[in-house]
């Protein structure tokens, strides 16, 4: 059974920080074909064996002010390639920019409440008068990785209507992927993989017998990323500290 499987490289990254936990060592240096055959094996009813595709859609970081991480990502991207653990990286672009936002606090449902002017921390205007009830607007640094979400899309669109693969594999719990996943389930089975700890967002759900059937949906464990490791050295790339 050919299978692709769409990676969106910072979704599984920042969803593998928040279920293992952004300090603990061990789950970084994922063997991502491994992940994905093991997680295909195990909770799909998909009948093996199975030839996996992977497409793994990121950005590269710059260095400026992450000089470190920049480093530990090359490495990283040249192991997958050298090890084989996936079969093209897609990149799309990393952006740094200054953003201005209104000051706020996150109530208990993490939802914004705007920071406003009041006794003793007042805002005075050019004439010295008071301003009650004033929004302050901060400045903040802002990298954002652009592109993955497209990219994951438009390959899983290409090799489903171009028939390249028998089923796919999302690795991602990204809403804005909700039309090209609804439209793949008409053609090909389809596994929504979320690598976060979040609740799979609910665009992504669905019906497993809609369209052609045996569709399924699975949550990342910390086990799925300790177990799926590349070895260390992969020929001279070896895993970076922390790591």
């Amino acid at each position: 059974m050919k299978i692709g499987v769409y990676v969106d490289g910072y979704n599984l990254y920042y969803g593998g920080r928040g279920i293992c936990g952004r300090g603990t060592p061990g789950w970084r240096w994922m063997d991502i074909r491994s992940m994905m055959h093991q997680v295909v094996s195990t909770h799909s009813n998909w009948q093996g064996p199975f030839d996996l595709r992977v497409v793994y859609c990121t950005a590269r970081i710059k260095g400026r002010g992450n000089s470190s991480g920049q480093r530990d990502q090359d490495v990283y991207l040249r192991a997958l390639k050298t090890h084989g653990a996936v079969d093209v990286i897609e990149y799309g672009t990393y952006v740094e920019r200054i953003a201005y936002s209104p000051l706020a606090i996150p109530d208990k449902g993490r939802r914004p409440i705007l920071a406003q002017a009041d006794w003793p921390v007042v805002i005075k205007d050019s004439k010295g008068s008071d301003v009650p009830g004033a929004t302050f607007m901060a400045s903040v640094s802002r990298r954002e990785e652009k592109g993955s979400d497209v990219n994951v899309a438009t390959h899983l669109l290409i090799d489903v209507l171009e028939k390249n693969i028998d089923a796919a594999v999302v690795v991602s719990n990204d809403s804005d992927l909700k039309k090209p996943i609804e439209v793949s389930r008409t053609h090909v089975p389809v596994g929504l993989v979320n690598p976060t700890k979040s609740y799979p967002a609910g665009a992504l759900n669905g019906s497993p017998t809609v369209g052609v059937g045996e569709h399924w949906w699975y949550q990342l464990t910390p086990a799925d990323f300790t177990s799926a490791q590349m070895p260390s050295p992969v020929k001279h790339l070896v895993k970076p500290p922390g790591w």
